[in-house]
């Protein structure tokens, strides 16, 4: 058996695109820092700025002998652009950490209802106002409209945790308390894109196989948990390299496996980063070996992909600013007024209801994956894409600024509800 390879002109081009993907989201990535924004938005910027919003444009023959240099390097950069992808979703499943403090229960239940069910229910009228200019070739409307719903109401884990980290408030009843409603709604919008995208994929979908996505997708959670108390007494793995191997075998093979049940591969990336979190506990190797393998994927993986999220981002061409602005203000403004409103229920000052429907709108990582999985599965247009995209980073640094404004106001306006 011979396996077919690129030539050594081909390898090195390829190795040189890499490079300035890596390079340009480092930059653009430690300049949002330096300004206090999302790291995550300087890599995307980084990606636009090689691509067609800007050099591509510039420099059309010069870009084109790098990133079109011979017919199938679109495809391997794919492949660095779904590990990239698949990376992200199994460490944030491993970092996914649900915790309810009795006393909390109130607020975030509140939270949830405010910042994910009345913002999808209430995007339902706005689907019909864009989806002539927003949908994708798949041209399926629950698809689509699911999509939507989602766009309107995610919010970031990651992004969130970063801004946390930074000002010094982690660990806080505040910051607690939104991790806990974003991992909740994250995981119920995961399970409605996977939905979509397989909807999208047969054409139409049963209710029969509706009900087995959501109650695999879900039943896997209560398994896992279960399997993990019965089992948490035994050894734990400490080889640093059995462990990467089991980690990277169950990566691969689960995402495959679970593919042919209907469960989109990023889903089962976050199923299986969840699982050794669940299995490997407090265990300091485990913690250990898992912190190493985070500084590669968000040295090399997540930048890369990232940036090459940006790079397919035309804001010259199929692009209208007047819808992406309307877009912006109606899901910026449902996820704010449906968490406003639930809060109003709660005895929270007007800072703090200010702070959580501010906060909740920042989106971030899923944001963007939202998006790529959407585009990739012809459930959106180019259009749209752009749109979510942009509304993520806008939304994020938003919400960054804010959160720093208020601190700035109260040192101790996040120590407590």
């Amino acid at each position: 058996m011979k396996l077919l390879t690129l030539s050594e002109d081909q390898i090195l081009i390829t190795f040189i695109a890499l490079a300035l993907l890596l390079l340009f989201s480092y930059v653009f990535g430690t300049l949002l820092e330096k300004i206090k924004g999302p790291r995550v938005v300087g890599e995307i910027l980084g990606g636009m700025i090689l691509g067609g919003s800007c050099l591509f444009i510039l420099m059309p023959e010069q870009m084109k002998k790098i990133f079109f240099a011979y017919p199938e390097e679109g495809q391997v950069l794919n492949i660095f652009y779904q590990l990239g992808l698949i990376f992200l979703m199994f460490l944030s499943g491993y970092n996914t950490d649900i915790k309810i403090e009795k006393k909390n229960t109130k607020t975030i239940g509140l939270v949830f209802i405010g910042a994910t069910v009345i913002p999808m229910l209430l995007a339902i009228p706005f689907i019909g106002l864009f989806k002539k200019h927003f949908i994708g070739t798949a041209s399926n409307d629950l698809s689509f409209s699911l999509v939507f719903c989602i766009g309107v109401a995610i919010t970031s884990i990651p992004v969130i945790s970063k801004i946390f980290f930074d000002m010094g408030i982690m660990n806080t009843k505040f910051s607690n308390t939104i991790l806990t409603v974003a991992t909740f709604q994250d995981l119920c919008l995961w399970i409605l894109l996977n939905i979509a995208t397989r909807v999208a994929a047969t054409g139409n979908i049963g209710l029969g196989q509706m009900l087995v996505i959501v109650f695999s997708t879900l039943g896997l959670f209560v398994v896992i948990t279960a399997a993990a108390k019965m089992v948490k007494k035994t050894k734990k793995i400490k080889d640093t390299k059995l462990f990467y191997t089991i980690c990277f075998v169950m990566l691969l093979a689960v995402c495959g496996l679970l593919s042919k049940i209907g469960i989109n591969i990023m889903y089962s990336a976050f199923i299986v980063g969840y699982v050794v979190k669940v299995f490997s506990g407090k265990e300091e190797t485990a913690k250990k070996d898992i912190g190493v393998l985070e500084n590669l994927v968000f040295s090399f993986f997540v930048p890369i992909y990232f940036a090459l999220v940006g790079i397919q981002l035309n804001v010259i061409h199929d692009f209208s600013v007047g819808r992406f602005l309307l877009f912006f203000v109606i899901a910026f403004g449902l996820e704010f007024f449906g968490t406003w409103v639930m809060l109003l229920f709660s005895d929270l000052s007007r800072d703090m209801k200010m702070n959580f429907a501010i906060t909740m709108n920042a989106r971030g990582g899923p944001g963007i994956v939202l998006a790529t999985v959407s585009y990739t599965a012809n459930i959106i247009s180019l259009e749209f894409f752009t749109v979510l995209i942009l509304t993520t980073m806008l939304s994020s640094m938003t919400a960054g600024y804010y959160l720093r404004y208020q601190q700035k106001k109260n040192t101790e306006i996040f120590d407590s509800l």
